[in-house]
Parts: C-alpha cells; sequence; structure tokens
C-alpha cells in the first residue's frame, strides 16, 4: 500500500511518524509525499492550544477531501482528548488513541485489513526518513509527564510518565545510523525526567548514547529548567553533544510562574543559563514565553521583560496566551484583553530579534561544520541554495554551483553575513569540503 503519514505539532509527534514510516516500510509499504496518491493516510494531530486542534480537525476535513477513497487513520492529542469529535470527522475510519499509539502499525493492520509483504520491503531507516524530507531523526526515549503546569493540557493527552530503556535507544540509533542518518535528537513529553521511574537520570541515557554509538552530531529537544543533576553540563565536554539548549522560560515574572505552577524561579534559570554557557562557550540558548498569562499585571509583564532581556536568548518562540478548555488556567480570573497581549507579544518580538541578530553576529566570520538537511532550490542563474543548521542551532544558507548536492553532507562553511529576514546566516563552503 502507499501510506502518507502527516503530523502537527511537536517534535515528540515527529518521532513517532519517524518510527511508524521505518515500521510501515518493514511490512512492505511504500511511503508517499502527496496524499493524492496515498492509500491509507495516518495523521498525527496535536491539541496544545484550542488553534493547533482547530488545525487537527482542518486538516482532517481537508486530507479527506483530497483523497476520500483513502483510508483514514488518526492518532494523536487530539484525537485522544476529542475521540467523538474525531470519530464523527468525516472520512475516520480508525482513531488510535495516544496510549495506544506504540501500537499503531499492528493495530491499523488488524483494524482495515492491510496486506503485508515484508519481502519487498525497503531498507526501513534511510528510505523512510529521507522519504519523510528527514536528514535528522528524532528519537523519542519518553512520554508523558507528572508534572502539571496550569495552561498544559499534554498531562491529560499523554498520560503518566514512560522512559524507553537505554539499550532500545542505543540500538534504534545505532540502526539509523548505519543507513546514513548522522544527527539525532532525543525527546520526550518531558525529557528530562527521562528514567525517573527507573532511578536514573538523563545524564545516564545522554553518556549512554555517546559512548555506544559512533553518531558525529547529538542534540536534546526541549529541557524543562528542573531536574537536572550537579554536573549535568559537564557532558559538553563531548564535542559530540551539539551546543544548542531549547529551555522553556514561559514568563520572566516569578509571581506569573506561580500562577502557571511552574517549578523553576527564574534565578534558578539564569544559574542554569550562566552554568551552560561557562560549560560551552558556543552555546545557543532558546526558550518559550507566553504573553498576557491570566492575571498578569502591566507591572509583571515589564519584571518580565527586564529578565527575558538579561538572558540574551537566540530564539524566543512567543505564544500569546489563549484560553485551553481542561486546564486550571482556563477558570483563572483577571483573563488578559486579546488588544493587550497582542502589544505585548509586539514589544517581545521586537526584543526577541535584536538578540537573534546579536546571535547571529556573533558566528560572524567563524568557520563551522554544517548539516545541510535541505536545499536543491534553483535560482534563475541556475544556482542552487542548501539550508542547513551549524551544530548550535543557527539556520544557515549558501548558494552552490549546478550539479553538486550538499544535502545530507556535514560540510565545513564560513559564516560570512546576515541573511534571510534576520533569522539565518549566510555562507561559503570551505574548499576542502567542496565535492560534486
Amino acid at each position: 500500500m502507499r501510506i502518507k503519514l502527516k503530523t502537527l505539532g511537536c517534535r515528540l509527534n515527529e518521532a513517532e511518524l519517524e518510527t511508524w514510516a521505518q515500521q510501515f516500510q518493514a511490512d512492505g509499504h511504500r511511503i508517499v509525499p502527496d496524499s493524492e496518491e496515498a492509500d491509507l493516510i495516518v495523521l498525527n494531530s496535536c491539541a496544545v492550544t484550542q488553534d493547533a486542534a482547530r488545525k487537527s480537525r482542518h486538516l482532517i476535513r481537508r486530507m479527506h477531501r483530497e483523497n476520500p477513497t483513502a483510508k483514514l487513520v488518526v492518532s494523536g492529542c487530539y484525537a485522544t482528548l476529542n475521540p467523538e469529535e474525531t470519530r464523527d470527522a468525516l472520512g475516520v475510519d480508525l482513531i488510535v488513541g495516544n496510549a495506544d499509539k506504540v501500537r499503531l502499525v499492528e493495530i491499523s493492520r488488524e483494524a482495515l485489513a492491510m496486506p503485508t509483504m515484508p519481502a519487498f520491503s525497503t531498507e526501513p531507516g534511510e528510505a523512510a526518513l529521507f522519504t519523510l524530507g528527514r536528514q535528522r531523526a528524532f528519537v523519542k526515549v519518553q512520554d508523558g509527564c507528572r508534572h502539571h503546569c496550569t495552561f498544559c493540557i499534554v498531562t491529560l493527552a499523554r498520560g503518566e510518565e514512560k522512559s524507553r530503556a537505554i539499550g532500545e535507544v542505543v540500538d534504534e540509533i545505532n540502526a539509523l545510523h548505519r543507513q546514513g542518518i548522522e544527527e539525532f535528537i532525543l525527546t520526550g513529553v518531558h525529557l528530562g525526567g527521562w528514567g525517573s521511574e527507573k532511578g536514573m537520570r538523563l545524564d545516564d541515557l545522554i553518556r549512554a548514547v555517546l559512548d555506544d554509538t559512533g553518531v558525529k552530531r547529538l542534540r536534546l529537544g526541549s529541557l524543562e529548567p528542573w531536574e537536572l543533576s550537579e554536573d549535568f553540563f559537564t557532558l559538553w565536554q563531548n564535542p559530540r553533544l551539539m551546543p544548542h539548549l531549547h529551555l522553556p522560560l514561559q514568563s520572566g515574572s516569578n509571581t506569573v510562574l506561580r500562577r502557571m505552577a511552574r517549578r523553576c524561579k527564574t534565578a534558578e534559570f539564569a544559574g542554569l543559563v550562566n552554568s551552560a554557557r561557562s560549560a560551552c562557550s558556543d552555546m545557543n540558548i532558546t526558550t518559550d514565553i507566553i504573553v498576557g498569562f491570566p492575571g498578569e499585571t502591566a507591572e509583571q509583564w515589564e519584571e518580565g521583560l527586564e529578565f527575558i532581556n538579561a538572558q540574551a536568548f537566540g530564539h524566543i518562540h512567543i505564544f500569546a496566551y489563549s484560553i485551553r478548555e481542561g486546564t486550571r488556567a482556563a477558570g483563572l480570573p483577571d483573563q488578559v484583553p486579546d488588544p493587550v497581549k497582542k502589544a505585548r507579544a509586539q514589544q517581545l518580538r521586537g526584543l526577541a530579534e535584536k538578540h537573534q541578530r546579536a546571535t547571529l553576529s556573533r558566528f560572524l566570520g567563524r568557520d563551522m561544520p554544517v548539516l545541510w538537511e535541505a536545499g536543491g532550490e534553483i535560482l534563475e542563474n541556475g544556482r542552487r541554495r542548501f539550508r542547513g543548521l551549524t551544530p548550535n542551532y543557527l539556520r544557515v544558507e549558501t548558494l552552490e554551483e549546478p550539479g553538486r548536492d550538499l544535502c545530507r553532507r556535514i560540510a565545513n562553511a564560513r559564516l560570512l553575513a546576515i541573511g534571510g529576514d534576520g533569522d539565518c546566516l549566510t555562507a561559503e563552503l570551505l574548499p576542502e569540503s567542496v565535492g560534486t
């Protein structure tokens, strides 16, 4: 069968999609890029915000409209939290909730009477990931969260914390590495909680991956700024662990953080940032900020803005708070008016852009290895534009002559100027890196 896989939302959803792709291919099925040519469409939905839930509903309808004859399987947080609404959507043949999504391929095979022809399967890792347009592999190592931030619906959707065994993670990474993947991202709902139910810590998993695999680049997904060991940042003594951390702050005001039920105060967060940068001078720290959380006063906003400014983040994901039914924050008093949230988001956006440009400027003139993960766009002069990532997650673009394909390669480049909309660097490959 021809199978189209689609996801919304977090990197954990991306990791699950990649696993399904490998499993479907192992059964002899073919992953296709367009829903119009698929016999089966699988959607991994999202519901982290009301807008994400709306997009999930819209995408279900659109995928059925684009190919009404294809079987449609829906999984993920939206389907788990809203099973009846999903079931009533036109064209949905099967719902697989989060509790069962590890068995999605098996459940689909049985429920939809899918044929299996493993003798005709392609190499499961390389073909599946590259067909999905991925040059990096997201590896799900943990699911669920035991904490209850008042704005978060994911605890309800994902359930209790569950950690994968070290050996299982190492085996998966080694298998994919043998098939051409050079960069891996460890991801989970609460990544820092990996191993908590086993009496272990995330450090143990990271060290095992670095010791027992030959991967060139290992990254960490979004990491809550708590439960990190005292010597956590010594891990970056190994240059294969990429110098980028995404630490969600959510607010720079301790008063707002208490209403969010966050477990990290601003002083503790600043200590983590300082420790990370002291351990690795190239460390790029990015974050999430929620603007206009219920009860956020003008004074608290200004206090938070001052703290955010002092951290000089390389990038900020900005979210204007919206009511998410089913969360404690939805019932909090003093909801902030939309015009106020919009003005604060615009103010923060200006600050974020200033620090992003400053971060990019700091690396101008440097030579850095870049994983070229997207490209092939042909310009009018015949040259091709390629895009990639430095070790510390700076986005880079370069132009190459026709016939040169950089995709999936790690090649050294000199960072020349700030390009795009001020959110990336332009670069030229160093002579010793250029090949055909």
